[in-house]
């Protein structure tokens, strides 16, 4: 009886999370047209944290709408697992944005007229879901919201809800958790406890967290840093420190 394990088969290692390969992104034609992206070849490992950072017009958002599949990139291959965006219609891309991909911005984007429950689930509402209870509860759980969830927006602090953002955006179970500035409108100590939501997400539960910041202490809760400039990777840092993440930014211009 032949064994399971054949040597003979090469080992695969398993396919990023997300990957860009020559991406380039381009808004407007002729002479006004601006390039946000240039020719940017990265991945990013499964279970991951992954921080992205740069000067202001780096191309920082422009990379994480393209690899969520939130804009096109103008020539290059994206890929969100085994799945090539590129050639995807708009009706694929909504159902793979709504499935496989969460997304928490520095705007909470709740709607005041729904409960935080309601709020959690809207994305497997739009996707015609139903809401697994269990997994609802131990989504809420995770985020500190238990109790809260017949609660409307507006009688809750910012961070709880940037909280009930994380909790929409883990319920669809997606691939990866895309973060744009996700502490930007945060104090201090509410934006510690978000970004330490989001780490444990990466080290608890195999999902892949991708998140732009300008703060370098955010990006200290990160695996790795990608450093961006005038639209190109100029660097990567990995086990990054605040302080090395800090000294790397102010010398950004001047190395790449």
């Amino acid at each position: 009886m032949p064994s399971e394990h054949n040597p003979t088969l090469p080992h695969r290692p398993p396919e990023p999370a997300v990957r860009l390969e020559a991406v380039t992104k381009t808004y407007g034609r002729g002479h006004g047209a601006v390039t946000a992206l240039r020719e940017v070849t990265l991945q990013v490992t499964r279970g991951s944290f992954t921080a992205v950072m740069g000067p202001s017009g780096s191309g920082k958002s422009t990379l994480l709408h393209c690899a969520a599949g939130l804009d096109r990139a103008t020539s290059g291959t994206v890929r969100l697992g085994g799945t090539d965006l590129t050639g995807l219609g708009e009706t694929a891309l909504t159902r793979l944005r709504r499935t496989r991909a969460g997304f928490v911005f520095q705007a909470f984007n709740l709607i005041g007229s729904l409960t935080v429950e309601q709020n959690i689930t809207l994305p497997l509402r739009l996707a015609g879901r139903p809401a697994d209870r269990a997994l609802l509860a131990e989504v809420v759980d995770r985020v500190g919201l238990t109790g809260r969830t017949a609660h409307r927006p507006a009688r809750l602090s910012g961070g709880q809800q940037q909280r009930v953002a994380i909790a929409r955006a883990l319920i669809t179970r997606p691939d990866v958790v895309f973060g744009d500035e996700p502490t930007g409108a945060l104090d201090t100590v509410t934006a510690r406890e978000v970004l330490a939501l989001l780490r444990e997400t990466a080290d608890t539960t195999g999902q892949t967290v991708v998140m732009v910041t300008h703060d370098p202490v955010a990006a200290s809760y990160a695996d790795t840093v990608v450093f961006l400039a005038d639209g190109r990777v100029a660097d990567t840092l990995g086990s990054p420190a605040a302080d090395t993440v800090a000294a790397r930014m102010t010398t950004l211009g001047a190395r790449s």
